[in-house]
């Protein structure tokens, strides 16, 4: 079987369920950037796991939810076609805070803004959480005629997430957070 199908090549995909749509709609771009972040974390496990650190686990995990997410998001509103048992549920938005709340038990409490940088761990995190605040945004474009609450609720305890977690990379690497700061008035 060959990767390639060349039914996309006037610009158009299916969704699961078979109706087609323009590569441009909404529905594509959601979980285009749903995608494009599951990639993201990729990276960042990759970097963490090069050095040591236990988070790696629980990114795994979300990758997981994220390939949900996504065919949750690929699935045809109209169609009556089921997905059968691809669901995301509650306890993984519970997961992520109770992470959160580790992580965050061992972190000075914030009183700065902090800028996305340190070290490539905490930059990898940040464009995790930028990218997952996309795909929210996205997600929420979608909801105007369907009910997707609990992806939305996700994405934005995930970006909560990776905020927290690039904070306690730069706890565990040893590396000063970089503070943001207004600029001189001149």
């Amino acid at each position: 079987m060959k990767i390639y199908t060349k039914t996309g090549d006037k610009g158009e995909t299916s969704l699961w369920g078979g109706r087609r749509v323009s590569k441009a709609h909404f529905r594509i771009e959601a979980y285009g950037c749903v995608d494009e972040l599951n990639a993201n974390i990729g990276l960042l496990c990759a970097e963490i796991k090069r050095i040591s650190l236990p988070e790696f686990v629980i990114l795994h995990q979300v990758q997981d939810e994220l390939f949900t997410i996504g065919s949750m998001l690929a699935a045809d509103p109209q169609s009556k076609k089921n997905l059968g048992e691809i669901r995301l549920d509650e306890g993984a938005i519970i997961r992520l805070e109770e992470k959160m709340d580790h992580l965050d038990a061992a972190l000075e409490p914030l009183q700065n803004f902090i800028l996305p940088a340190g070290s490539a761990a905490i930059a990898m995190a940040h464009i995790c959480r930028t990218v997952c605040r996309r795909a929210e945004r996205r997600v929420v474009s979608l909801q105007d005629g369907e009910h997707l609450p609990l992806i939305i609720t996700y994405l934005n305890r995930l970006s909560d997430f990776f905020f927290v977690l690039a904070r306690s990379l730069a706890l565990r690497e040893g590396v000063q957070e970089v503070i943001w700061k207004l600029p001189a008035k001149t």
